[in-house]
């Protein structure tokens, strides 16, 4: 009964998601509500403790959800400017002529490069793709599953900040934990494209674009780790390394790498009216701005370090260390007012991005913040007020504990690989890596603890495949068919791509089971 209590919140969530298809963010704040009231009902908590712990997790959960803020007013500043316009025109003329590098080119490189900025790959590719002849079902499809090769770098590294955080490690350690995952998973990612889009024929046909795009991914982000700077711009290299590598390959072939027949009348309207430059702007600024914070170290230090700006709100715990003007949603801002001079918005174009944010950007915030609630709600209950902070009475009282004593006696030393697949549940539920990380690292460290295995792998293996859940997520699919007014379509992507996702998961899941 007490694991069945512990793991409702999460039942229920799952419920409203998929068969009463509510969205993310009432879900997630449904899940909250239940979980705070078993925790008060059932395993001793006051009030107090509950909405003190929902407290923290919402401010711990800053480098997502703030970042989702500041990320939508910027696509929304780039789209109102008519910058997105200019950059998607430029896009269509890529590789034309070699079907594996194109997908390879669009779909995981500037698909990885654009979710580590910030910016969304269902939101912004699915429209390229059907402007180059690819069907609404593969448009919705590869925009999902290709910036997954490195999803814990999307957002400018924040699903691995909060992973460092929640485990304790530093940045470096946490980077080197994941970037093992890397090259296969990325390889895999990029073979499940070509199967979509033509079964094992693409596959043979496309293999070897597909290998070196895979492997440059994934051995881009191992040295990044192991160079030790510049960790949350990987997602930044990693993008770019294998576009570079994938124009090198087309190069070497003597394709031509531009090619514009494909451009309407519209479109070179569209060109004519701004350069790419000032198109680019505010993600050129932000990787600047970015690199040069991460990789002058006296800045690093101060912003990191120095100005880490501690929060503290559970007594006896560690404070939680904000870092405001280190964090990637301050120089997101930053970056997208610098490129004023070169966008020129109007004043209607300005009207027309404040509308268009405090429309589209509330429920995502909310959707990022209020599992990393229920994840502390969680983690502290069953704890009470004492002269020297918080306490556990009894280990029986507390959710994370019951789940991590249960798990470590049921699945034992196949523990590391169930984990995994749970995280790949956590990913569907709440629709995030960042999420799953927060929601299930505390239990991870537990059972891992009490089965003598490597917590940091365990944890990490599961944050993978909560990424990976992102091509079976309902929102992000649902986003996906808007763009190209295919709603309806994404519930027979999920049919095809969960086949997908439960493989790469598996591979995961045995990496994980051998590394821990």
């Amino acid at each position: 009964m007490d694991v069945l209590l512990t793991l409702l919140p999460v039942l229920v969530v799952l419920v409203l998601l998929i068969w009463a298809k509510k969205s993310a963010d009432f879900s997630g704040f449904i899940g909250w509500l239940l979980a705070l009231l078993i925790a008060i009902v059932f395993f001793h908590t006051s009030l107090r403790i509950g909405l003190t712990a929902s407290l923290a997790g919402i401010i711990a959960s800053f480098p997502v959800s703030l970042m989702v803020a500041t990320s939508i007013f910027q696509i929304t500043f780039l789209e109102s400017t008519g910058a997105l316009e200019r950059i998607v025109v430029f896009v269509k003329t890529l590789a034309r002529h070699d079907r594996a590098v194109q997908i390879m080119i669009i779909n995981m490189g500037i698909g990885t490069l654009l979710v580590a900025v910030g910016a969304t790959p269902v939101s912004i590719l699915p429209p390229i793709m059907i402007a180059l002849g690819y069907s609404t079902f593969v448009a919705i499809a590869l925009p999902a599953l290709g910036f997954d090769s490195l999803c814990t770098y999307a957002l400018l590294g924040a699903p691995l900040v909060i992973y460092a955080d929640m485990t304790g490690t530093p940045l470096t350690t946490s980077a080197l934990v994941f970037s093992k995952y890397m090259p296969i998973i990325s390889t895999m990612i990029g073979l499940g494209m070509l199967w979509i889009v033509g079964g094992w024929k693409e596959i043979k046909q496309g293999l070897l674009p597909c290998l070196l795009a895979g492997l440059t991914m994934g051995f881009t982000a191992i040295a990044v780790a192991h160079a030790g700077t510049g960790i949350v711009l990987t997602g930044v290299m990693g993008g770019m390394a294998t576009i570079l590598v994938m124009l090198l390959y087309m190069k070497l072939l003597q394709k031509p790498i531009l090619d514009r027949s494909a451009l309407n009348n519209t479109d070179l309207q569209i060109e004519s009216s701004m350069s790419l430059w000032h198109a680019l702007s505010p993600w050129l600024l932000l990787v600047g701005l970015c690199l040069f914070i991460n990789f002058y170290q006296p800045l690093f230090n101060l912003l990191f370090n120095q100005w880490s700006m501690p929060i503290q709100i559970i007594p006896g715990e560690k404070p939680i260390m904000t870092r405001m003007l280190w964090n990637a949603y301050t120089w997101v801002i930053i970056s997208t007012l610098l490129a004023i001079p070169f966008l020129k918005p109007t004043k209607k174009q300005w009207k027309e991005i404040g509308t268009k944010w405090v429309k589209r950007a509330p429920r995502p915030v909310i959707s990022a913040a209020v599992f990393f609630a229920i994840a502390y709600v969680m983690s502290y209950s069953g704890y009470s007020v004492c002269p020297s902070g918080w306490e556990l009475a009894n280990s029986d009282w507390n959710m994370i504990s019951i789940l991590a004593t249960r798990s470590a006696e049921f699945f034992q030393g196949l523990y590391p690989a169930a984990a995994t697949f749970l995280g790949l549940l956590g990913g569907f539920i709440s629709g995030s890596e960042a999420s799953t990380i927060a929601l299930f690292t505390k239990y991870n460290i537990l059972t891992s603890d009490l089965l003598s295995i490597n917590p940091l792998i365990v944890t990490a293996g599961c944050a993978v495949a909560g990424g990976l859940a992102s091509v079976i997520s309902p929102a992000k699919l649902q986003n996906a068919a808007a763009t190209i007014d295919a709603i309806g379509q994404e519930s027979e992507v999920i049919r095809t791509a969960i086949v997908l996702s439960l493989t790469i998961t598996t591979v995961a899941a045995i990496l994980t089971l051998i590394w821990a």
